[in-house]
């Protein structure tokens, strides 16, 4: 019988033979799920509502508690896919391919909730649900880019080719990553400024303890995620190389059936 971790190795990656699941991740899973609860009670129920300053959110500030966690995990993942792809070029191991395409598709998921609450945020303050703003613009921008990072990864049939491109590809797109986090900084803004990292943060006590605890739920659920995904897309490729194995083994033996018949074929189909 294989045993629960046992299976085929991705570099340093161990990948489940039955499926995505493992003990780990159910343990983590419920890890989440109970935390999940936990910070709904505290962002809908226990913390108070923003009543401090001139820019106070009110009840708005609960938007926060989700926002910002899902900005920093996709910021996470595209960093993760970053690094995953530079190891690759160096490496050129399939596992770190996996990682890079793994993440890339996470992060996209939680850009795709960061627009989505900021756009709800922004229909409450500024009574519009967009605004070319820097931050709102850039971060739509970096939603594209690896939206077109992933359409890159479904338009080349070679894994290699593919790996390599998409490679540079992930390491280029990160570049922006850094500019929608400094956006507001750097430029004049509707956005808000920064929560955290400003010398004086604009919220306390259990306000901050509340958002805190929603960016380390956020990184519980990206690693959660990706534990999924990247066996998932381990397993994709396994069966992809088998596959492909199996097309070349037809295209030899059909070349030599027909050497019989006075010629042969080369690596590309042609007969000599």
């Amino acid at each position: 019988m294989t045993s629960p971790t046992s299976g085929p190795s991705a570099g340093r990656f161990a990948v489940h033979p039955d499926g995505t699941a493992s003990h780990g991740s159910r343990v983590l899973g419920s890890v989440v799920l109970a935390s999940t609860a936990l910070f709904l009670v505290l962002a809908l129920v226990s913390s108070p509502p923003d009543t401090g300053g001139a820019d106070a959110m009110g009840e708005l500030v609960r938007i926060m508690y989700v926002h910002v966690p899902v900005a920093n995990a996709c910021y996470l993942a595209f960093f993760v896919t970053a690094f995953a792809s530079g190891m690759y070029l160096w490496k050129r191991t399939e596992g770190w391919d996996c990682l890079a395409a793994a993440s890339a598709e996470v992060g996209v998921v939680f850009t795709a909730l960061t627009l989505a609450t900021g756009s709800i945020w922004g229909h409450t303050t500024w009574g519009t649900w967009w605004e070319w703003d820097p931050r709102l613009t850039s971060t739509a921008l970096m939603f594209v880019m690896y939206l077109g990072y992933l359409a890159l990864r479904r338009a080349i049939i070679d894994p290699v080719s593919r790996a390599k491109q998409a490679a540079i590809l992930g390491l280029i797109s990160f570049v922006n990553v850094p500019i929608v986090h400094y956006s507001v900084e750097w430029w004049r803004s509707l956005h808000q400024q920064p929560t955290l990292t400003r010398a004086d943060p604009t919220i306390d006590g259990l306000k901050l303890f509340t958002l805190l605890f929603g960016i380390v739920l956020g990184v519980l659920v990206y690693a959660w995620l990706m534990l999924h995904r990247f066996r998932m897309q381990w397993a994709e490729a396994q069966v992809e190389a088998k596959g492909l194995d199996v097309a070349l083994a037809e295209r030899r033996a059909e070349a030599r059936a027909d050497g019989g018949l006075g010629g042969s074929l080369d690596a590309g189909g042609v007969r000599s």
